[in-house]
């Protein structure tokens, strides 16, 4: 099995019909998960331009998971059936 990032982006302010949709999801891959990840919150982006914050909006790295799958297609249908905000980006987690 491989194993891959899932980036979630977006913020909206959870609803408990949100955070009851995304347990089910959660519930639904528990088998594949290798690191359920957490939630982001503030942030910063440095650059050799500087500092700025992060605002949380629609944009925003909003937290992760890792899951295994036998292929990237394989973790796409994982990930399409994720209740997410604006959307998903998947990466194949190489080993080293």
């Amino acid at each position: 099995m491989k194993r891959f990032l899932l980036l979630h982006f977006g913020f909206q302010k959870p609803t408990p019909e949100i955070m009851k949709a995304w347990g089910a999801w959660f519930e639904s891959i528990s088998d594949k998960i290798v690191d359920q990840g957490g939630h982001f919150s503030k942030g910063r982006e440095i650059s050799k331009s500087g500092t700025k914050d992060l605002p949380m909006n629609l944009e925003s790295i909003t937290g992760y998971t890792v899951i295994t799958a036998e292929s990237l297609d394989s973790a796409e249908q994982l990930a399409k059936s994720n209740p997410y905000i604006a959307s998903i980006r998947i990466y194949e987690v190489m080993s080293m």
